[in-house]
């Protein structure tokens, strides 16, 4: 069976600051649509600290990961700092205890992210929001592993279900948030939070593929 170190998985957190950092112009234009316009410009703060931090004190894939959640928390404003913070230390609190990372065990983090988030949003698929991308992910995920597929096609499975979720976004009318009052409005326009949870999945997903030689 697939599995990849905890040592080597810290290649996932440097992926995913450049994954935003790259994007950070992308993310901001999609937001500005229908909302601040300040989403990538944000996202990339935060990932920015979270590299120089880890440039200062590396560590593995859980610490990395707990790094970059609790910097979201603290030092991005509005309502993505708070879910994305919870995302992410959730995630590695459930792989800490694990040597290394196979399909369960990812499984585990994807599913202690979701709660993570379900315990501070009321958000479902539908609102227009990463919800959209992260229950259908993480379900498909689930769906893949109980049908006994393989860590690869498992993670690709899971990005193609994100991708899906994020396109389903926009003609969805916005439910939550800011964007809310747009009514109509804001239907034809993806959804800015479902862009960036589909990058930071497809982009984890992706470099976990490397680290098991798929």
């Amino acid at each position: 069976m697939k599995k990849f170190t905890q040592d080597a998985g810290s290649v996932i957190v440097d992926n995913l600051i450049l994954a935003i950092q790259e994007n950070k112009q992308y993310l901001s234009d999609i937001d500005g649509a229908i909302g601040d316009g300040d989403h990538g410009i944000n996202m990339n703060k935060g990932f920015t600290l979270c590299r120089e931090a880890l440039d200062k004190e590396p560590g593995n894939l859980a610490y990395s990961i707990k790094t970059l959640g609790r910097i979201l928390m603290v030092k991005i404003g509005g309502s993505m700092g708070p879910l994305y913070g919870k995302l992410f230390t959730s995630f590695a609190k459930a792989i800490e205890p694990k040597e290394e990372i196979g399909k369960e065990e990812y499984l585990e983090g994807l599913q202690a992210a979701l709660a993570g988030i379900r315990a501070i949003s009321p958000a479902q698929v539908g609102d227009k929001t990463l919800m959209d991308v992260l229950i259908p992910s993480v379900e498909t995920f689930e769906k893949s592993v109980a049908a006994g597929k393989s860590f690869e096609e498992c993670l690709d499975d899971l990005c193609a279900a994100a991708e899906a979720g994020r396109d389903s976004t926009i003609d969805m009318v916005a439910k939550l948030g800011r964007s809310s009052r747009l009514g109509e409005r804001s239907r034809g326009v993806m959804d800015a939070g479902s862009a960036s949870c589909c990058l930071i999945l497809c982009t984890m997903a992706k470099t976990a593929k490397t680290l098991i030689g798929a």
